[in-house]
């Protein structure tokens, strides 16, 4: 039986007496019986460092004892960075192949199959030449292959990451399935005058193909972008941007002017931006869409906000937020009166966590008014006010004017500006609940921007409750989810919180995630509850430091700490924690 490729790596160090044989022994039993790759394994042991360890995979590709495909599929590596320094140490070019605006109708000529059999992807060209990726260039059957596709231009050959080539190819193959829907709108836009090509068949499936692929996807924005050589639809899947579909740009007149129609929008008026929105049932279910376009040098970039009424009728204990930081939260919904306020940079979940929040103590027996800009969703027993700026009802006004309406709780969208703030605190100091959101990027600060935004000290200490601060971090894939060793310098940041057992995870990218290595995310938080110690602090100018040096004293969770539990108990990346919640 022939020896398993990323054994013969271990034979590899022996041989350069970078291990003994008992160690060798070691390793190779603890591969084969646990399942960790051997750099893992290596990097658990400290025999190398990452920079070590791609270096050593160079040589033993150089010299014939691994693959470049052995590689891919036995060693958990930044693939990136080995694959840039493999191209350096051979000479051969390297391509990034998402920071290329890669041209899908090359491929699509060539044929699907034919690329993909070969792990391929020709991303451009000129009046000469080719350019194609390729996971392995030294491959001695590709050259051939590649001569029998593209006969008459010169080829040149660029290493790339085999994930990026995939996910590219992944591309082709969903816009090849859409080729004979392609077909028929290219007939349609021929056959018919501009005006009557509105009404066109081909184009109302295609967008309702976009809609219904999103949704599924569980996307929060559609984005529709010409580029010079292609019209893309990108979805935002889980905070990140990722595409679904790629045309040829001649698709784009069509589809732009119709989703403009749809939203009301004047399609000839292409120099300034417009908003608007539209509703569509997709697969039984119905949605409002929020439309925004905007002119940019290759046409008009449009994008649409998917509005799930479902998604905000969550509850409070089903956010995912941590036990400790949830009893908190929920202690302070029950206060009489005072200020919540929750903060995060945009798209953090903001507006979804008062939203809950609103659901747990909503009842017959009190008044609720909310002001928000806009009203995304309608909810019952709410009382909901829209902000209208050439109303002049912005939410300072709305404020003023809710307060005469005698209610319990207020909502505020977003605190603004500092008469709205002054307005909330009085509120507050006046027997109401008030809840709103800031831009902070943790719960401390809060403290500070509000003191700076100019309300004094002594009226910020009384009417503060508590403030959450929160960021969405996305789930690792359970099925492609990859166990990984951290390296010592990253595991001291946070060994001091870690449970007994861990065991960390790298995402990798299957069909079920597509691709991404990540699917769904989950909140992470931490709450500052306002106590009569910290009212006292405010009061007397405190600095946020010291503030948050009492917190941490008496039981205050990070945010930062939330999340590294998190990616210790395999629901998320190390990466996801330093990206999302290492301020």
């Amino acid at each position: 039986m022939k020896r398993r490729e990323s054994l013969s790596i271990v034979d590899f160090l022996f041989d350069n007496k970078i291990v003994t044989q008992e160690i060798a022994d070691e390793i190779e039993e603890e591969h084969l019986e646990i399942g960790d790759d051997i750099g893992s394994i290596l990097l658990k042991r400290n025999i190398v460092n990452s920079d070590t360890l791609t270096l050593l995979l160079i040589e033993a590709v150089k010299n014939g004892i691994i693959t470049l495909n052995g590689i891919y599929k036995n060693f958990s590596l930044d693939m990136d960075k080995f694959i840039e320094k493999f191209a350096q140490s051979r000479n051969c070019d390297y391509v990034d192949l998402y920071s290329v605006d890669v041209n899908y109708t090359i491929g699509a000529k060539a044929g699907y199959e034919k690329i993909s059999k070969l792990h391929i992807l020709p991303y451009k060209e000129d009046d000469l030449n080719i350019y194609i990726a390729a996971k392995d260039p030294f491959d001695m059957g590709l050259q051939d292959a590649l001569h029998r596709i593209f006969r008459n231009k010169l080829i040149k050959v660029a290493i790339a990451n085999p994930d990026q080539i995939e996910k590219h190819l992944h591309n082709i193959e969903v816009s090849e399935s859409v080729k004979d829907l392609i077909s028929e709108i290219r007939q349609e836009f021929t056959a018919s005058t501009g005006a009557d090509n509105e009404e066109s068949s081909g184009i109302l499936k295609l967008i309702e193909l976009i809609l219904k692929t999103a949704i599924i996807s569980e996307a929060s924005d559609i984005h529709v972008e010409p580029t010079e050589t292609n019209c893309i639809i990108r979805a935002r899947i889980d905070g990140m941007l990722k595409e679904i579909f790629v045309f040829d740009k001649d698709i784009y007149p069509p589809l732009g002017s119709r989703i403009k129609l749809l939203a009301n929008l004047d399609i000839a008026e292409k120099r300034k931006p417009q908003d608007g929105r539209f509703s569509a049932t997709v697969m039984d279910k119905h949605y409002d869409f929020r439309m925004s376009t905007l002119p940019i040098m290759t046409g008009e970039s449009i994008v649409m906000r998917i509005l799930d009424k479902s998604k905000v009728m969550i509850k409070l204990e089903e956010l995912g937020m941590h036990p400790e930081n949830f009893k908190k939260f929920r202690k302070a919904m029950d206060a009489p009166y005072g200020v919540i306020f929750v903060t995060g940079p945009t798209g953090s979940g903001k507006s979804t966590t008062l939203y809950a929040g609103m659901n747990a103590i909503k009842s017959v027996k009190r008044k609720m008014i909310t002001v928000e800009d806009p009203v995304e969703y309608q909810m019952s027993l709410l009382q909901q006010v829209q902000v209208n700026n050439k109303a002049n009802l912005t939410f300072a006004t709305a404020l003023k004017s809710i307060l005469r309406q005698d209610p319990d709780i207020i909502m505020i969208g977003e605190v603004r500006d500092k008469e709205t703030l002054k307005i909330a605190i009085e509120a507050s100091l006046t027997g109401h609940l008030v809840l709103s959101t800031l831009h902070t990027n943790d719960a401390v600060s809060a403290v500070t921007r509000i003191i700076d935004m100019g309300v004094e000290a002594y009226l910020v200490s009384g009417a503060l409750v508590a403030i959450q601060a929160q960021r969405l971090i996305r789930k690792v894939c359970p099925h492609c989810k990859v166990k990984i060793i951290l390296p010592e310098d990253m595991l001291k940041d946070i060994k001091s919180f870690l449970p007994e057992t861990y065991q960390f995870y790298k995402a990798k990218g299957c069909d079920k995630c597509m691709q991404t290595g990540y699917s769904g995310r989950d909140m992470v938080s931490e709450v500052l509850v306002v106590d009569d110690n910290i009212q006292s602090m405010i009061a007397r100018g405190i600095s946020k430091e010291e503030i948050l040096k009492y917190a941490l004293e008496n039981g205050f969770v990070t945010m930062f700490e939330d999340a590294a539990v998190r990616a210790a108990s395999g629901k998320t990346t190390i990466e996801e924690v330093y990206r999302v919640a290492k301020g």
